[in-house]
């Protein structure tokens, strides 16, 4: 019983570290490769409806200190009624190159004579069933393009998903050359705080431009999963309370069946330091081989939460992390909880009436 109760909750709490973890060292990477920039600038807090015009693009790639400007066009494309609207992104991309400003998980070079190229993200060719080397139709300036799908990407940003064409193109048939984003990359030496002075200050409607540094929004999305997740940590707590309540309770039973064989044991000598020692020695033991069975099944659940439950309910992906470090640390101090969880349910063990009842189990053996 002692040992199921430790498998059961070593299992879940393992699996829900691991999940977390991938999850969350998936996010990191994911953030540090899609900001690559030094400064970012949004026309807008929210939404795609303000934007950049051409004069402003040529007054923020003026300011002292920047050696170039990637601007990003935004908006929503609505491809199937019965779905939600899907963003396209449209930004300075090459074929040849895309893995320098994707964090791609398929790709395949476009053949001589394709359409131009597209790159989906994985929520959109999981609800779209878009595939590399697909021919799509995207609505573009009030008509119907064709693309050719040369990579799906990892997007952690847009649930609805999101599709990548190359910004040129984009301006071409719509002849809209706004921008509602822009990634600043500084001359060596110059720093973000000078620059994005300068933005408020000479670009016009610049009080109204809102910047940040690539660290500060990294620091703020994870702060955003911390949050998210932290009913996990509590799912976690509660799932070691459980596990240390059922070897307590079992190792209490124990205890309670044993008692004439503690009383015995300690007529024959042991104190109650040596019975306290064996019955932590026990609750260690079987903790023990509770961790290592309960890690095993932890690890096989994570797998499949990681690539069977995620990809199902979000359409993301992520790679597998092992947070060793937390991992071992918990080994630790479960079994030194459990060890002290035996030696305090069987403190009746240690006392004078488990003598007298072992006393009385030899008299009338004797008899």
């Amino acid at each position: 019983m002692s040992l199921a109760a430790i498998v059961a909750s070593v299992s879940l709490l393992v699996s829900m570290a691991i999940m977390v973890a991938s999850f969350r060292q998936s996010l990191d990477q994911w953030l540090q490769r899609v900001l690559p920039a030094d400064l970012y600038l949004r026309a807008a807090p929210t939404g795609d409806s303000a934007f950049l015009p051409p004069d402003v693009q040529e007054a923020i790639a003026a300011l002292p200190g920047v050696r170039r400007v990637e601007f990003l066009r935004s908006e929503r494309l609505l491809l199937d009624a019965r779905r939600p609207q899907i963003v396209l992104l449209a930004r300075p991309i090459e074929a040849a190159s895309a893995a320098r400003w994707l964090p791609l998980v398929r790709s395949a070079p476009p053949p001589a004579g394709a359409a131009p190229p597209a790159w989906v993200s994985e929520v959109a060719a999981d609800l779209y069933g878009f595939a590399v080397g697909q021919e799509i139709e995207l609505p573009i300036g009030g008509r119907s393009v064709r693309f050719h799908v040369a990579g799906v990407w990892r997007d952690y940003a847009r649930q609805q998903g999101a599709v990548v064409i190359e910004r040129a193109l984009y301006a071409e048939l719509t002849g809209d050359r706004n921008a509602n984003d822009a990634a600043i990359y500084l001359e060596p030496g110059a720093a973000p705080e000078p620059v994005a002075r300068a933005l408020r200050e000479r670009v016009p409607g610049g009080g109204a431009l809102e910047t940040a540094l690539p660290a500060e929004i990294r620091q703020r999305s994870l702060a955003i999963f911390d949050r998210t997740f932290a009913v996990t940590y509590a799912l976690e707590t509660a799932a070691l309370a459980i596990g240390l309540m059922g070897l307590s309770s079992s190792f209490g039973a124990l205890v309670l069946a044993r008692r004439r064989e503690f009383g015995v044991l300690r007529h024959l000598g042991l104190t109650r330091a040596q019975i306290g020692a064996m019955l932590a020695a026990e609750g260690g033991i079987v903790s023990a081989l509770g961790l290592g069975v309960g890690a095993a099944l932890g690890w096989i659940i994570s797998l499949i939460l990681i690539h069977v439950v995620n990809r199902q309910s979000f359409h993301w992906s992520m790679d597998l992390h092992v947070p060793w470090g937390s991992l071992a640390a918990f080994t630790a101090i479960m079994l030194g909880l459990a060890s002290l969880t035996a030696l305090a349910s069987g403190r009746q063990a240690m006392g004078s009436d488990a003598v007298r009842r072992g006393q009385g189990g030899l008299v009338r053996s004797e008899e």
